[in-house]
């Protein structure tokens, strides 16, 4: 770092994303990214957009807003466009959190939390998960401060019912509950139901797992009037046009083509059940995955050791140090064959290191 890096982000440790190898080709199962491609409409309607990106796109997204909040069944003041996900989460940390108001989280989910939280100069607090990596609302009910849940949660793949998440909001509607759905298309129960109902919940969602767009990078969220009112205080007070042209563009395809998304999301759930299965087959314990990544450990073979081993072998899965977890992979579910591969090349390790 430079000498002239204020004091406040010496210390910061960023998030470290999944590998991104251009050395070789690998078989991706380590960031979660969709194995198909975008809807045809998502891509039609992008490249019409090319054309006119010397002009400002709408910094209300209107028509996406919109369109999104039809989908939802909510008002179309109740949803806020983003540049991918994080950027709402980072938003709702700015807006939510100070040194009055910490974060709360788990202390097994998505990294970005911590980090947000510490970008912010905000304190905060992480819950441990139960031995069985499940998450106690009742612990989150008696804590003060912005809760931040990931549900389904990241790496474990576990997903609270609804049920669960209202008892958190019903508790103490003097504060906000933040949950994170990026994964909730495969498995989950979304909550965006209860924000017409609790005006203290904020769900955040995302285009680029279920619906293929991690490189666009579009995300939103949904919740009551004045929430949203707060968010988009803080995004004009940012980045106006945090969404371009293309990616909103594209963004309208997605959601116009319905069909294509849940034909995409009842494949990677078949092809998740069909991993498990043969997973178990080999000596594997893993989470009941609701997303569209499995959390697995083997009886015999350390978690970093067989990481490195995929890796050798062409296929990358993400693995994490944390002690806790350091014995897992989480596994990105792809195509059939993909998984084919993995299962594979996993049964070749296990051959080799008997």
């Amino acid at each position: 770092m430079s000498k002239f890096l204020t004091e406040k982000y010496q210390k910061l440790k960023p998030y470290t994303p999944g590998e991104q190898p251009k050395e070789r080709a690998y078989i991706k199962l380590n960031t979660n990214e969709s194995p198909f491609p975008p809807s045809p409409q998502a891509i039609e309607r992008a490249r019409a957009e090319a054309d006119k990106l010397m002009l400002y796109p709408d910094p209300e997204c209107k028509e996406l807003a919109g369109l999104l909040a039809e989908k939802c069944g909510v008002s179309n003041d109740c949803v806020i466009l983003t540049n991918g996900s994080d950027e709402v989460l980072n938003f709702a940390f700015m807006a939510y959190c100070d040194g009055n108001t910490p974060a709360v989280f788990a202390d097994i989910t998505y990294g970005f939390y911590k980090v947000f939280a510490e970008l912010n100069g905000v304190p905060y607090r992480e819950i441990p998960l139960k031995e069985d990596f499940s998450l106690c609302v009742d612990e989150y009910i008696q804590a003060d401060g912005t809760v931040f849940i990931a549900n389904p949660n990241a790496p474990t793949g576990l997903a609270l019912p609804r049920t669960e998440i209202e008892r958190l909001l019903k508790a103490n509607p003097n504060r906000v509950v933040v949950v994170d759905e990026a994964y909730v298309d495969f498995g989950g129960e979304s909550c965006i139901p209860l924000t017409e109902k609790y005006g203290n919940l904020l769900v955040v969602q995302t285009f680029s797992k279920s619906r293929s767009m991690a490189g666009a990078r579009l995300g939103f969220g949904v919740g009551s009037p004045a929430l949203i009112e707060d968010l988009t205080r803080v995004r004009y007070s940012t980045n106006p046009y945090n969404v371009n042209k293309m990616t909103m563009a594209a963004g309208l395809g997605a959601l116009s083509d319905e069909k294509y998304f849940q034909e995409n999301c009842k494949t990677i759930i078949e092809n998740r059940a069909w991993t498990e299965r043969e997973l178990e087959k080999i000596g594997f314990t893993l989470t009941r995955s609701k997303t569209n990544f499995i959390f697995a450990k083997h009886e015999r073979l350390g978690g970093e050791e067989l990481y490195l081993k995929l890796k050798e072998k062409g296929v990358l899965v993400r693995h994490f140090s944390a002690p806790r977890i350091a014995e897992y992979n989480r596994i990105t579910v792809g195509s059939k064959k993909e998984m084919e591969i993995l299962i594979e090349r996993i049964k070749s390790i296990l051959e080799e290191t008997k």
